[in-house]
């Protein structure tokens, strides 16, 4: 699918306008992206972000007390926690963490690895740039900076002192599909900064950037014709991007804080409401609220 450079000058302005002027920095406190917020220097926003992205899953008033729950464990400066964190030390970290997928040996794999990987490579930012040099483009290095993460915890010892892993695939995902949190997690990185990204990440170019996937981005993108795909997956993500880079080349994923709380916020609901639809600033480009309208 190729985005018309006509609908591309339509959609522009709207889309600006609900990236601009909607009050989304409000939105900051009912996604994830508020707990890296807490804290300045670069490391400890890098590993408490993707902890934050990695249980980003399921309903939000459900994953931010999990969440919240191992932040509290590791103190002011995580990163450096998560240096010097050994295996015997998990248990007070983690005892007793169930969410979902997840058992406490599945985050104590993501809290140990992030740790061996800050101690051998300084950053997580320069483990993932070591991911993209092996692998090429940034689907291939998010699966093999997973790997990288998962095959630098030591497992053995995790699991004997915390039992078995559950949900370890899901939690650090390695190999096909949308990789929607570990894409998530790239934008907060590299985008901005501004009120919602952080910018940290200045080796990566938010040009490179491929829009999260989730059910609200893949919903609003098929009604605004962003794209013709019925299975969500990267190819879906991939198209979306595309499309939006017709109508910002350099920074293409700016709208999707914006677009992902259109959705989650109510205001643009999975069964339309006349009511919504006639007040919608997108509805002039939206194939279901013309009709809903």
């Amino acid at each position: 699918m190729t985005l018309s450079r006509a609908r591309a000058a339509r959609l522009k302005p709207l889309l600006d306008a609900v990236a601009d002027d909607r009050p989304w920095n409000d939105r900051v406190r009912f996604d994830p992206v508020e707990f890296p917020h807490r804290y300045s220097d670069p490391r400890d926003i890098e590993v408490v972000a993707l902890l934050s992205a990695s249980l980003a899953y399921g309903r939000a008033d459900l994953f931010k007390p999990k969440i919240e729950s191992v932040l509290s464990k590791l103190g002011k400066r995580p990163a450096n926690r998560l240096k010097s964190l050994e295996a015997g030390e998990l248990r007070s970290v983690l005892d007793g963490f169930v969410y979902r997928f997840n058992l406490p040996a599945d985050v104590g794999v993501l809290l140990m690895g992030m740790g061996a990987c800050l101690r051998e490579h300084g950053s997580l930012e320069t483990t993932f740039l070591e991911a993209r040099r092996s692998s090429g483009d940034n689907r291939a290095a998010l699966s093999t900076f997973a790997r990288t993460i998962r095959d630098a915890a030591p497992r053995a010892e995790i699991v004997r002192v915390l039992g078995k892993t559950r949900g370890l695939d899901h939690l650090l995902p390695v190999g096909n599909g949308a990789a929607k949190r570990l894409s998530l997690y790239l934008r907060w990185m590299v985008r901005g900064p501004d009120a919602i990204d952080f910018g940290i990440w200045a080796r990566v170019k938010p040009a490179e950037l491929v829009i999260p996937l989730d059910t609200h981005i893949a919903r609003l993108s098929t009604w605004l014709g962003l794209t013709s795909r019925q299975t969500q997956g990267w190819a879906m993500a991939e198209e979306i991007t595309e499309s939006l880079r017709h109508l910002a080349p350099d920074d293409p994923v700016r709208y999707d804080f914006s677009l992902c709380h259109f959705g989650m916020s109510g205001a643009c609901p999975v069964h339309p409401v006349k009511e919504n639809c006639r007040k919608c600033p997108l509805r002039a480009e939206c194939r279901v609220g013309r009709r809903a309208g």
